[in-house]
């Protein structure tokens, strides 16, 4: 069965039509001859005023400035980031959002998510600035314990996740429990 090829083109079109002769298309392959394309890309920018996109935590490979309002930040394969933003009018702040993301290691599957790229794998997703306030709460008390959030287990993100859905009591992430899960982890990659 032939594979499908999609291209990157200036005009708005059916992404896997064929490109009309001497347009500027290009097979989405050679468009990006970057070592890093298999890499997570996150969009970060600042808006003064209206909009606000930043990490709250990660460890990127590389930070790529495109301008003076936006950034790429680049991960590599299973690197856990936070990713903060809000949206402002004339009244203030009207959309916050905070999603903790996993990058892709090839051992699950990964959602589409806006301004990263290719996608992620979402641990943790909350909207509405109390909501997005008690996981900022949650995330400093992990780092008063001595805790590197980046290295906090992927199970947690989800549970918190589950818990600030239901508006159930968050759960402490404790030394005890941050043994435990660099224990399974060692266990499960021997």
């Amino acid at each position: 069965m032939p594979q499908a090829v999609f291209w990157a083109c200036s005009t708005a079109r059916q992404a896997d039509a064929a490109p009309i002769s001497g347009s500027a298309c290009l097979p989405v392959g050679a468009v990006e001859q970057d070592p890093s394309a298999s890499h997570m890309r996150i969009l970060l920018w600042r808006f003064a005023g209206r909009s606000h996109t930043w990490l709250r935590f990660g460890e990127p490979l590389s930070v790529i400035r495109l301008d003076a309002q936006r950034r790429i930040a680049v991960f590599g394969p299973g690197a856990v980031c936070c990713r903060v933003q809000w949206v402002a009018n004339a009244y203030g702040p009207i959309f916050w959002q905070l999603m903790v993301l996993q990058a892709d290691d090839g051992s699950h599957d990964i959602q589409t998510v806006r301004g990263v790229a290719p996608g992620a794998r979402i641990l943790l997703r909350v909207r509405g600035e109390p909501r997005v306030q008690a996981a900022l709460r949650v995330m400093d008390e992990i780092v008063a314990g001595g805790i590197p959030l980046a290295h906090v287990s992927t199970d947690y993100w989800r549970t918190l996740d589950n818990r600030l859905a239901a508006r159930l009591p968050l759960l402490e992430y404790t030394a005890e429990r941050h043994a435990a899960y660099l224990a399974r982890r060692k266990m499960l990659d021997a």
